[in-house]
């Protein structure tokens, strides 16, 4: 037997072909049953897909409402400021308000059904540069074989929602990646920023820890700090400062969600001067306190 080890990849043809990495990374996925949906201006940093079973469900974003139909996907890209609502039951006009519970093969579907809104969610990141597209809700219809995976998925989270086996993440990754496949051309725009902005942004993302200057980063690329500065904000269309803060804040909800770190700690580990200080970003970003997030009472 001959070791063939020339031949990259054991592919036999010398042209060259260029894929996009996406870097999909689950945060959680859950169906419930929610008695209570009142969450105003929620803005995180991580993309979600919703699906309600029944109607009565609303999002807002800025002017628009849209009425929730059974018969569609809701994805929600990261840094999106949105509200949410459950029309039977609406009694807050600030803050976020949530009351339900994870449905199980126990419950009475129908008997939930008819009383509350089944709702099944699920948060995840796709790595640079797909975690700083444009704000907004994106609307996909779900067509047969995306309600297939959705029953397959809905199912199984009623018999296990902790340790999901390897079918499981398959499916739900796979899932995923149909669903955002279907939001068109028009969000991808940040697949196509200046060469040096998404240097500087890869190198922010290796180096979130640090307290980065303008300057710092100007310099990767050989470009004058305000030259470059204005480079980034045409190209993102955000400051660098609050690029920056946003990914704090994204690394910060990242670290929440997988381990018992505290407050002091995440801040301190960002680069941040003090808990008081990340408390304010953290707030002014996402709508709600550190504390609030940690304790996992919003969806």
């Amino acid at each position: 037997m001959k070791f063939v080890n020339k031949i990259e990849l054991g592919d036999p043809s010398s042209k060259k072909q260029n894929f996009i990495d996406v870097k999909l990374k689950m945060l959680c996925c859950r169906y419930w049953s929610l008695d209570l949906w009142d969450c105003h201006d929620m803005v995180f940093p991580f993309w979600r897909i919703y699906w309600n079973k029944n109607e009565g469900g609303e999002l807002t974003l800025q002017d628009t409402v849209y009425k929730m139909d059974p018969n569609y996907l809701y994805i929600i890209s990261p840094f999106t400021s949105f509200s949410t609502r459950y029309l039977k039951n609406h009694n807050y006009k600030s803050g976020i308000h949530v009351s339900g519970k994870h449905l199980s093969e126990r419950h009475d579907g129908a008997y939930f059904e008819n009383k509350s809104l089944i709702h099944f969610f699920t948060h995840f990141k796709l790595g640079t540069p797909f975690d700083n597209v444009f704000p907004g809700i994106f609307k996909i219809e779900l067509t047969e074989h995306l309600k297939g995976r959705l029953v397959y998925l809905t199912e199984r989270l009623k018999i296990e929602n902790h340790d999901f086996k390897l079918t499981f993440n398959l499916k739900l990754q796979s899932f995923v990646k149909e669903v955002i496949s279907n939001i068109g051309s028009e969000l991808w725009k940040t697949i196509n920023i200046d060469d040096r902005v998404l240097t500087v942004h890869r190198f922010i993302e290796a180096n979130i820890n640090k307290k980065l200057s303008n300057s710092e980063l100007a310099a990767i690329v050989n470009m004058a700090p305000n030259s470059f500065a204005r480079l980034f904000k045409e190209e993102m269309s955000i400051t660098l400062h609050n690029f920056i803060q946003n990914r704090k804040i994204a690394k910060a909800c990242e670290v929440f969600e997988h381990t018992n770190e505290t407050i002091e700690g995440i801040s301190f580990r960002l680069g941040f001067s003090d808990r008081y200080h990340f408390s304010r970003v953290f707030k002014a970003i996402t709508g709600i306190s550190p504390a609030l997030y940690k304790s996992g009472k919003y969806t």
